[in-house]
């Protein structure tokens, strides 16, 4: 089994007062010779990750907000770790696939094959129209029809030169991307979707998928239950292509006392820094995560991402609050104990 973490940006973790200063610092000047908050605490914690023992980080996209440049972040940490992959988010809508296949192909050489891609189709209309994109969310087949030409093209162009390629979406004539990949191997694509052209998408193309929270669940076995069903039909769609697709997860981890001391306790930390913020869709956000099972003592915690590993899931990508601490104590918690198992 995998484990990995997502960046320190405001948009993507809350519960850290790194995380705030840097959002609500962030249409003003640095002082001479600091760097940004997220950047310094990522900095901290994601080399502990890297020396801890976990294998990925994913690098969200948030061009709308105070997020620091995901290919710019995964480049500046990305070529300081050993073991990490650098898994960096991209919207179709708002990036030519060439372009990508060329940051790629330079980050798989600066941090030799440790680097993903996690194709996300996107939903901010508003944040897609000021960069110059187009979302397509009133039409879903087209917004995965081009997902799938932009991974067509990735790939096509990690491995061949030159390359052409005519679609709906992209045309190129006689490309040539001079730089490859660090391994003979292309760089894995993960991806998330819930839609029934998403899901066919992913069963046709993608390495990964971010199996998707249930809706309205009550209770970590009701999660179980929805992701074996939702694990069942995507082996059965990958089957169809003669491909098997590998399923992640992203809980929320907290040790505590029990399950409601710690959830309670969790939430008040999440809360505190975040002043100003959008704490509604903060908690749209983490909610459903915090209904995984990894919430309360370490060892209720370790046995449920047990039941996640024995269930099929490759990959957990764990969402906590960013800390040196955390780090450590997830890593000795629960990573060494199921390696070890």
């Amino acid at each position: 089994m995998q484990f990995g973490l997502y960046v320190t940006q405001p948009n993507a973790l809350a519960g850290s007062p790194e995380l705030a200063q840097s959002r609500d610092g962030a249409l003003q000047a640095l002082a001479p010779g600091a760097v940004d908050p997220q950047y310094a605490l990522g900095h901290e914690v994601l080399l502990e990750a890297d020396r801890c023992g976990f294998d990925l980080i994913l690098f969200a996209e948030r061009h709308l907000g105070p997020d620091l440049a995901a290919w710019v972040m995964a480049s500046a940490i990305g070529a300081q770790t050993n073991r990490l992959r650098s898994m960096v988010a991209v919207h179709p809508g708002l990036w030519h696939p060439a372009m990508v296949a060329k940051l790629a192909a330079s980050l798989d050489r600066i941090c030799p094959g440790r680097m993903a891609i996690n194709i996300v189709t996107g939903w901010n209309e508003r944040e897609f129209r000021m960069y110059g994109g187009e979302v397509m969310l009133d039409d879903d087949k087209k917004r995965y029809a081009r997902a799938k030409e932009f991974i067509d093209i990735l790939r096509g162009l990690w491995t061949q030169t030159p390359f052409s390629y005519s679609g709906e979406y992209y045309t190129l004539n006689e490309s040539e991307l001079q730089l490859k990949p660090a391994t003979p191997a292309p760089p894995e694509i993960f991806t998330a979707a819930r839609t029934e052209a998403g899901l066919e998408m992913i069963a046709g193309t993608t390495d990964w998928w971010f199996v998707d929270y249930p809706k309205d669940v009550a209770d970590v076995r009701e999660v179980e239950a929805a992701l074996t069903r939702k694990m069942a039909d995507m082996r059965q769609r990958a089957a169809r292509h003669n491909r098997r697709v590998r399923f992640a997860f992203n809980p929320f981890i907290a040790f505590g006392e029990n399950a409601q001391n710690a959830a309670d306790e969790t939430l008040a930390r999440l809360l505190q820094f975040e002043t100003g913020a959008d704490t509604r869709l903060m908690k749209s956000r983490l909610g459903p995560p915090m209904k995984a099972g990894g919430i309360g003592p370490a060892a209720a915690v370790r046995d449920q991402m047990k039941r996640y590993r024995d269930m099929g899931i490759e990959l957990l990508l764990l969402k906590y609050i960013p800390t040196v601490e955390n780090t450590r104590r997830i890593a000795e918690e629960i990573i060494a104990p199921l390696r070890g198992a």
